[in-house]
């Protein structure tokens, strides 16, 4: 065999692997069948609660339409006392997901509340990718500091999951728009968790597209006060994970970490003193910005 054609038949298996293995990834790591359940069930769920709401699409750099509810008091004077939270949904979720947490934000902890859905997530356009969440974080954070009633309201980002990696990315390259971050059961980086999971992985690692990077960007986080919420029982992200991150933060504000020893991956809001735990944190980090 010619050493040209050998070196071609090699660069085309190795593209072929490659795009074989982006494609696993994404399905593994942005579940179709997962985005857009319960996305039709958000609005009734706030009407029935009381809570004013509405919903606005946004346009993101890459031409990528993009949905968000906003929660607030329709009393301008009100919504401006209040601060705000961003919710960032996990890879298995969407806005859906969240109803019962927006209610104990808004009426309990008297947030602002906005709810978005990354691309390819509920009723956004588009594919999941990691460039493209990030470019849909920074949008919804540019969309807030530009709203003319919460632009000037203390900020709060709240991941979880796959969003605390998204909250923790967006943290570090917006530290003077943040006052505040909390984030919940999640990773030190995709590579890391499936290679728990996966034995094949490690072997691959070199075709990794989407690696949520965390460990390094948690460490760019300076000054932002940060809460750890963490599910003693998670058998999807490990507690090692959280762990490590904790481990990892240098930030100079106020560090907390709150452990929920039963919790699994998913159910930890359900827990006593989980959201008592949010309001003290932010009661005293919103105090100190």
């Amino acid at each position: 065999m010619e050493p040209i054609s050998f070196a071609l038949i090699a660069a085309a298996t190795t593209f072929t692997t490659g795009a074989l293995l982006h494609e696993i990834q994404s399905n593994l790591i942005y579940p179709t069948k997962h985005r857009n359940e319960n996305r039709h069930q958000v609005a009734p769920l706030f009407a029935e609660d009381g809570i004013p709401f509405c919903e606005t699409t946004l346009t993101t750099e890459d031409n990528v339409k993009i949905r968000t509810y906003v929660c607030k008091p329709r009393a301008e004077k009100e919504a401006k006392k209040r601060p705000t939270i961003l919710i960032l949904h996990g890879n298995r979720g969407n806005t859906g997901y969240h109803s019962k947490a927006v209610s104990k934000f808004y009426h309990e902890l008297k947030c602002n509340v906005v709810l978005p859905s990354y691309r390819g997530y509920d009723r956004s356009e588009g594919r999941p990718t990691e460039p493209g969440i990030k470019t849909d974080a920074q949008t919804f954070l540019d969309y807030i500091k530009r709203h003319n009633v919460l632009k000037n309201t203390k900020l709060i980002v709240y991941g979880r999951s796959l969003g605390g990696a998204v909250a923790i990315d967006l943290a570090s390259k917006n530290e003077d728009k943040i006052d505040a971050l909390i984030i919940e059961n999640t990773f030190v980086s995709i590579p890391k968790l499936y290679s728990q999971d996966y034995y094949l992985y490690p072997l691959f690692s070199a075709f990794f597209t989407q690696t949520w990077s965390s460990e390094w960007s948690i460490g760019e986080i300076k000054t932002t006060p940060i809460l750890f919420l963490s599910s003693g029982a998670d058998r999807i992200v490990p507690q090692e994970h959280m762990k490590s991150l904790y481990e990892l933060s240098k930030t100079t504000g106020i560090k907390k970490w709150m452990e929920f020893p039963n919790a699994k991956h998913r159910n930890t809001f359900h827990q006593p003193g989980f959201f008592e735990a949010i309001q003290e944190f932010l009661s005293k980090a919103l105090a100190k910005k």
